[in-house]
């Protein structure tokens, strides 16, 4: 059995990475992959805190699956307002949305 520690370190690297890359990129796509592995990483901290905590109940995998399915309308919503940025300015840089007229 693996230890609960290792489940943090995996998800504070996937915290960090994701951040990195929200930080550093310019691309949406980029910029939105990495949030989602900053949703992983919270995922992953779901279920191991419930694993630690409370090895007998399971409330963090009821809320790990309602993150999980918050995080896929989030990305299909974000995906459709990409498309729509990309369609508009034929770019998916950053720079293309300050290009809109508020």
């Amino acid at each position: 059995m693996v230890p609960v520690e290792f489940y943090f370190i995996l998800s504070a690297l996937l915290f960090f990475i994701g951040v990195f890359g929200f930080v550093t990129r310019r691309n949406l796509i980029a910029m939105l992959i990495s949030i989602e592995l900053v949703l992983n990483a919270v995922d992953i901290n779901f279920a191991a805190f419930n694993r630690m905590l409370y090895p007998d109940s399971m409330e963090g995998m009821f809320m790990t699956l309602f993150s999980i399915g918050v995080s896929a309308a989030e990305s299909a919503v974000a995906i459709a307002i990409i498309i729509n940025v990309y369609r508009r300015f034929k770019s998916d840089s950053v720079e293309s949305i300050k290009n809109m007229k508020w």
